[in-house]
């Protein structure tokens, strides 16, 4: 499968700076099988991609272990890695799962609202939307993460926020460029603007049922589709 590379993503042959090549290699590769730019189920050569990237292999080897850790690749012996295949049961239950963690946790902060620290994210969803309208994918799943992430980081529960965030990295934007092209995401921004303003109002109820909503929603987009709402 071809896939367009949007725009400010990390292309083929970017090379990477000399600090933190661990790291650095595992974000771009993370970024890459989240965008639809490594193909599921075709083995890719460790060598060849430290050589896109422009260092040795044993920082992008490190950096496929870690993914792999995470459920983001599988390794095969001596040949590389493969992006496992999602299917459309995989994709139900990562969002099953997300419902669960997520709804009610956005109750809780609805609950105990941190005015200083909503109106933060209440940029960062204007942001978001920005990037949809604009149709920069990179921007979008970036800021998307942020918000997501750092919403959940307010309730000071480490091991949810590393859950949540497994979850999204199984996760995948096949056809995303195309709903950005047709102007899909752009509802999605605004549902996160309304997130936020709910929670800002100290509106459980409403709260969890807009969350509720823009999962279902996301889980359509993440599956490059629009997703009929509920």
């Amino acid at each position: 499968m071809t896939t367009s590379r949007p725009v400010g993503a990390p292309a083929r042959g970017v090379q990477l700076k000399s600090v933190s090549l661990r790291q650095q290699a595992r974000e771009a590769l993370r970024t890459r099988i989240v965008l639809g730019q490594i193909e599921p189920g075709r083995v890719e050569s460790v060598i060849n991609i430290a050589s896109e990237l422009g260092v040795s292999v044993t920082p992008v080897r490190e950096a496929v272990m870690d993914l792999a850790n995470l459920g983001m690749v599988e390794v095969i012996r001596n040949r590389g890695f493969r992006v496992p295949v999602l299917t459309d049961h995989d994709l139900e239950e990562i969002f099953r799962v997300r419902t669960m963690l997520e709804v009610p946790a956005m109750v809780e902060l609805a609950e105990r609202v941190d005015q200083e620290a909503v109106a933060r994210f209440r940029e960062l969803a204007e942001r978001i939307t920005d990037a949809a309208r604009e149709g920069d994918l990179f921007a979008f799943l970036d800021r998307d993460r942020q918000f997501h992430l750092g919403l959940l980081e307010l309730l000071g529960n480490r091991r949810l926020v590393a859950m949540v965030g497994q979850l999204r990295d199984q996760a995948r934007m096949e056809g995303l460029q195309k709903l950005a092209d047709q102007g899909e995401l752009t509802q999605s921004g605004e549902e996160h603007i309304a997130i936020v303003d709910a929670i800002a109002s100290g509106d459980a109820e409403l709260t969890a049922d807009l969350m509720r909503k823009h999962l279902t929603h996301s889980r359509g987009i993440w599956a490059g589709r629009a997703e009929e709402q509920v």
